[in-house]
């Protein structure tokens, strides 16, 4: 099977009609810029208590930024943070809660129904947009909102999504000053872009070329840490979905342990296509890297390919954006490799138009 030359500029420019490599390239920026503005926002001062709970609500890549920061806090946050991906809140949302209503557009149905959920319950409530009727309706309620750029594609808008919010939950109180490690993480991400995963990093030193090319016509499935690779795995999936439009799966150390790994046996014809890609992360523990090792073992012994992609960075917030941002653009590079544009999400689109006849 002869694949593309993911170094050739003019093969990259054939399949990226509308410019997805510059907006990944620029994902450092993004998030300094986000750092920005969440600094900037001036927390109403009737906001700044304890919460029994914090909730996050939005969907796509409107809540994956969410998911990064439930996920980095939850060994230090003095409320329970949470992620609600529905019309919905859970019901244990009240007085005494936080719901931060998050939707790049504006417009995303079940953030709006759960933004109205939680004005019912009487909840605190920040938003966090670029616009649409979310913007309109905080306005119109006095409901604080985090502003934020928009035009871009949702799942390009990540920095946007997570650091306003991690400043948010810092100024509140939530957890402790985090401008060192968003510092350091931003750091980590230009290093990576500009030595090691970037277009102009030749694929035989470009870890994010290498990786789309193993992944390329096989089925990837995700492991990591439940600790903090979770997120990471979600991330993953949702890139190689909407940028390479290709299937994939992810399960999470120890519970993949205790039922999934059974499963690497049949349909043995089918299997024989599937890779398996494992995240490491300098801060998992003995016994979860031990796991990890034994997994990697079992699954090779199968017949079935496996690859390692480790963090990069000292603090967890770097090391987590570090996988996240090769797994960016390993899916723009098997985009390319698939010869599809990594931007247009056709079904999303359809399935949002359907949706509107109803």
């Amino acid at each position: 099977m002869k694949t593309l030359n993911l170094d050739d500029p003019k093969t990259i420019k054939k399949y990226d009609k509308s410019g997805m490599l510059e907006v990944i390239e620029k994902f450092p920026e993004q998030c300094l810029d986000a750092a920005r503005i969440g600094s900037s926002f001036k927390v109403p001062d009737e906001f700044c208590r304890e919460y029994k709970f914090i909730v996050c609500t939005g969907l796509g890549g409107s809540a994956i930024g969410a998911d990064i920061v439930r996920s980095y806090v939850s060994d230090e946050s003095k409320a329970p943070v949470f992620v609600n991906r529905n019309y919905t809140l859970p019901n244990f949302v009240g007085k005494e809660s936080l719901v931060i209503a998050i939707s790049y557009s504006g417009n995303t149905e079940e953030t709006l129904s759960a933004y109205s959920d939680a004005k019912k319950r009487g909840a605190k409530i920040i938003t966090i947009t670029s616009g649409g009727n979310l913007k309109e309706i905080a306005s119109n309620d006095g409901v604080p909102a985090i502003i934020i750029p928009g035009g871009l594609q949702p799942r390009c808008a990540l920095g946007y999504s997570l650091f306003p919010l991690l400043i948010l939950l810092s100024k509140i109180g939530v957890v402790s000053g985090q401008e060192r490690h968003i510092e350091e993480a931003i750091g980590i991400l230009t290093k990576l872009r500009d030595e090691t995963i970037g277009m102009d990093i030749p694929k035989e030193k470009n870890i994010a070329k290498a990786i789309a090319g193993s992944i390329y016509a096989k089925f990837p499935v995700i492991y990591g840490a439940q600790d903090h690779m979770d997120c990471v795995i979600t991330r993953w999936k949702g890139e190689l979905a909407e940028n390479s439009k290709t299937l994939s799966s992810g399960h999470v150390i120890p519970e993949m342990n205790h039922n999934e790994i059974v499963g690497w046996e049949f349909p043995a014809k089918t299997l024989k296509d599937f890779i398996a890609v494992i995240l490491r992360d300098s801060g998992d523990s003995t016994r979860i890297s031990l796991r990890l090792d034994v997994t990697k073992k079992i699954i090779k012994n199968a017949g079935i390919e496996t690859i390692e992609v480790r963090s990069a960075g000292k603090s967890l917030l770097g090391r987590m954006l570090s996988l996240i941002y090769i797994g960016d653009f390993m899916s723009y590079y098997l985009a390319v490799l698939n010869g599809t544009d990594p931007t247009p999400v056709e079904r999303i689109n359809y399935l949002k138009k359907e949706l509107s006849r109803a």
